[in-house]
């Protein structure tokens, strides 16, 4: 049986990102040959892909491209938060996004079934997570139209973004679109305008409100008032543009502050790892 080498096992453990454990003994089953020792790897890691299904994914990353009519951003997750920060699967999610946009994917479906390097991207996920030795999972993709503003959050200085904000906008203030961008980060606003809530959600909170109205003694004349009140403040915690602006010293509402910037704010999507 050929020696295995520490420079080999260095060598595979770089290619791959697996365990020192796991490249030491696929070398010394491939006799010290690496490409053979690859293939080993990916072999066994498969078999066990099932077996990680049911266990939870709950680190990774977000990552955006931006281009001039359109961003795409991905959540792409892990187990660990060691697998997260690793260089490998940092670079993994640079190839699915490059592919993704390249297929010009929509969603996630079309992103799963996006070509790239001669297989699809929900196989190249599957095939690294074999190697890596951890669930790996594509959860979401999403496309915003239009110009658009990025914003990527770091929760921990040691792990790549695990908040992302991309905002669809009108006009020409990128600055002040990238400040709404950091405000839905850290507000996490659902629509845009009161228009787009579900009138099924309105109606509910509006039944639940007055309820709590009329357990409070609140005189029957007063209640429409109330209610309406208490609705403008639901209102205020999921409608960006009925928001107070976080970063504006003047405390205007989001919408105050773009219209002041000549922006529009068209759209937008808030993704954070695990959420």
């Amino acid at each position: 049986m050929a020696a295995v080498s520490m420079a080999a096992v260095k060598e595979l453990r770089e290619r791959l990102g697996a365990g020192m454990v796991d490249c030491k003994n696929a070398l010394t089953e491939a006799e010290g040959d690496i490409e053979k020792a690859i293939e080993i790897l990916r072999l066994k890691g498969l078999k066990g892909v099932a077996k990680r299904e049911g266990r939870e994914a709950s680190e990774g990353l977000v990552a955006v491209k931006q281009g001039e009519s359109q961003a795409t951003m991905i959540e792409l997750v892990c187990e660990t938060d060691f697998v997260a920060k690793n260089e490998k699967f940092i670079a993994l999610s640079d190839r699915v996004l490059d592919a993704i946009v390249a297929a010009k994917a929509k969603n996630l479906e079309e992103a799963l079934a996006a070509p790239v390097e001669g297989k699809t991207v929900g196989e190249l996920v599957t095939d690294e997570a074999a190697v890596i030795g951890e669930r790996l999972e594509l959860r979401r993709v999403v496309v915003i139209e239009g110009n658009t503003a990025v914003y990527l959050h770091r929760t921990s200085k040691d792990l790549p973004p695990q908040i992302g904000v991309v905002v669809g906008y009108t006009g020409d203030d990128a600055k002040a679109a990238l400040s709404i961008a950091q405000h839905i980060s850290f507000a996490e606003p659902l629509y845009v305008n009161r228009d787009e809530v579900p009138e099924a959600d309105v109606e509910k909170e509006r039944e639940l409100v007055t309820e709590i109205s009329k357990n409070e003694g609140k005189p029957e004349a007063a209640l429409p008032k109330i209610v309406e009140g208490r609705l403008g403040a639901f209102f205020k915690q999921i409608v960006l543009n009925e928001q107070v602006h976080a970063l504006d010293e003047e405390k205007r509402t989001v919408e105050k502050v773009a219209q002041a910037a000549g922006i529009t704010v068209t759209g937008f999507a808030r993704c954070k790892v695990g959420a």
